[in-house]
Parts: C-alpha cells; structure tokens; sequence
C-alpha cells in the first residue's frame, strides 16, 4: 500500500516537473521567435530607410547630371562663339596687315606725289620768276629786237608755249594736291574703321574667354558635387548589401538564383555567331564591367562580361545586351545610380573594354555561369577575385 502511494506521489511529482518545465520553455520560445522577427523587421526597416537614401541621392545625382550637361551644351556653344570671334579677328588682323600694306605703298606713292609736287611748285616759281623778274616792256624791247617777222612769230610761239606750260602746271599741281588729300583721307578713315572693329572683336573675345572660365569652373563645382554623391551612392549600396546579407530572404533568392542557374544550363543556348550586337553594346557592356569589377584583376573583369553574355546566349534570360543589364533587380549599379554616372563619362579602362571585346568574342573563363555576387557562407562556385560565379 505504502508502495503505491509512493508510485503515486512520483507520478505526480514528475507531472508537476514535466508541466513546470513546458510553462516555462514555452514562453522561452516564444520570445526567441519574436525577437528573430524583431531582427527581421528592423533589418527590414532600415533596408528600406537606405533605399529612400539611395533614391533621393539618385535623383540629386540625376539633377546634377542635368545641369552639368546643360552646361556642356553651353560651354560647347561658348567655345564655337570663341572660334568665330578668333576667326573674326584673325580676318580682321589680316586686313589690317593688307591695309598697313597698301598704306605704305600708298604713303610711297604719296611721298613721290608730294616730291612732284614741290618740284612742280619751284618749276613754276622760276617759269613765273622768269617771266615777271622784268618788266612788260623789256619783254617788249626782247620781242622787238628780233631780226625778222618770221623770227618775231616764233618768239611769241615761245612765249606762249610757256604760258600754256606754266597753266598745264598749275592745274596739274591742283589736282596732285586734291587727290593727295583725298587718299589721305581715304586710308585714315579706312585704318580707323578696321581698328575700331579690332577693339570691338577684342572686347567680345575677352568676354566670351571669361564666359568660357565661369563656366569651366561651375561645371567642375557640379562635377565635384557629382563625384561626392557618386561616393555617397555607392556608400548606401554597400551598406545595403550589407543588410540584404542579413536577412532571411536572402536565403531564400539565392535558391532561386542556383534553380534558374541549373535552369539555364539545361535550356537552349545561341551560339555567339547568333548574336547580332547593337552599336552602343561594347560601351554597355564595358562599363558595367568597370562597375562591377573595375578593382578587380583583369580575369575578374572578363568572368562579368561572360556572365552578361551567357545571359544573352541562354534562353532563360532577354537576348540583347541591354535587356539582360537593365533587367529588374540583376545589377545593383543599375539600381544605384552608378553605372548612368560610369556611361555618361565612359569611365571604363581600357581593360574593361579588352574584357568585353573577348566576352563579346565569345570566350568565358567561368563556362556557363549566369551569376555572381560576393563569396557568402556555403555558396559553392568559381572563385575569381572578390567574387564567386556560379
């Protein structure tokens, strides 16, 4: 009796333990799952707080990509004006150097004028001293002392040849003198009007250089600001990355991307002779390679270009070059900002550009791969770099 009632008491006590220890491990769970859900959500909370960041620094981005293009448009402008002004003046400069010229000549051609000038003025003086140094009757007394008519007719003749040649002179002399001032005049205001349109194409040279150096020195400021929001972008999607390692869906999208892999390799595949590349797809493909492995050596940079051009050969994906790149969610310096920014200055190195011509070729070091990312915990694949292709 004794016995049972210590049975009874046993199984009593280890009802009471086994019902002590559900009460409180069961709260214990709840709590650890509710606190994994907390994680979750403020992992949530600030991934989409980093992506607000990452738009709003896109689209200043955006705005000073604008206003740095505008400003292109205008210093390009400026420059063309600043050409035709120094076209203009070097014209000008050459006429004025013509013009110097023939105002020598001219200057040449006056200096003989006025000597002809001062030598017909002293003709005439010593003709007219000739003439009037004697009286009208020793004139006379001349005249008649010739011996015969005939004699008396020449003389007069004489006379009178020298008093149309004395006219001939003065009025020679007279017209020397008029044109003389006329082409004076002519070449002075001739000289005037092309230094005065010197001055002017000067003035408007100086303007537009200085026009030409504000603009020069705001398009750097917005190319600073550029290059800052640039570093800021890719801060945010770094950190972004970051958090996204952090959370459980993470998980979850890289199964899929290891089924849409082994999908893909088991799909139709295009030759590369198939493919027919657009004009601007070598720029394309270049600079997302200088986006996502500008840093990287230069095996890593030809593994990303076969990576966007297996994409093209496998049916699974789109079948251009721009369809694969620009496909949702697939390239994260598509989203942030940063490969706009790399195409809009063409940033890619001549290694980028040597990888996507042999990608472009068709040659791949990673086989079939269709995905990379950065090396995480228990994802197997071809380790290249700071990336594992799989």
């Amino acid at each position: 009796m004794r016995k049972k009632a210590l049975f009874f008491i046993r199984n009593v006590l280890a009802i009471l333990l086994i019902a002590a220890i559900a009460c409180h491990a069961a709260p214990q769970y709840v709590l650890a799952t509710s606190k994994t859900q907390q994680e979750i959500k403020d992992a949530e909370n600030q991934k989409d707080k980093l992506e607000d960041k990452l738009d709003d620094k896109n689209k200043e981005i955006d705005r000073l990509e604008g206003k740095h293009k505008s400003l292109q448009e205008e210093l390009a402008a400026l420059n063309q004006q600043l050409t035709e002004v120094s076209e203009r003046l070097a014209d000008l400069e050459v006429q004025i150097a013509n013009k110097e010229e023939e105002i020598a000549e001219t200057q040449a051609a006056l200096d003989f004028a006025r000597k002809k000038e001062a030598d017909q003025y002293e003709g005439m003086i010593r003709c007219i001293r000739f003439m009037y140094e004697y009286n009208d009757m020793t004139s006379l007394g001349t005249l008649l002392s010739t011996g015969n008519f005939f004699d008396f007719l020449n003389l007069a003749d004489y006379m009178e040849k020298i008093n149309d040649y004395n006219q001939n002179l003065l009025d020679e002399y007279e017209e020397n003198r008029m044109f003389i001032e006329s082409e004076e005049a002519r070449l002075e205001k001739e000289r005037t009007e092309l230094e005065d349109l010197q001055a002017a194409a000067e003035e408007e040279q100086k303007k537009v250089s200085e026009l030409i150096e504000q603009t020069s020195s705001q398009m750097q400021q917005y190319k600073d600001q550029i290059t800052e929001a640039e570093k800021q972008a890719l801060a945010y999607e770094e950190e972004l990355k970051s958090v996204e390692k952090n959370l459980e869906y993470l998980k979850k999208k890289l199964a899929e991307e290891i089924a849409r892999s082994k999908a893909a390799s088991q799909a139709k595949w295009r030759d590369i002779s198939e493919i027919s590349f657009a004009d601007g797809d070598r720029k394309l493909l270049a600079n997302i390679i200088y986006c996502e492995a500008g840093n990287q050596p230069y095996e890593g940079q030809l593994a990303v270009g076969a990576v966007v051009i297996n994409r093209v050969r496998s049916a699974v994906y789109p079948n251009t070059v721009v369809g694969v790149i620009y496909q949702k969610s697939q390239f994260s310096p598509v989203a942030s900002g940063r490969l706009e920014l790399a195409l809009a200055n063409d940033r890619a190195t001549a290694s980028c550009y040597r990888a996507a011509d042999e990608a472009m070729a068709g040659m791949t070091n990673v086989g079939n791969c269709v995905y990379f990312r950065t090396p995480i915990e228990g994802l197997e694949g071809i380790v290249i770099g700071g990336h594992v292709f799989y």
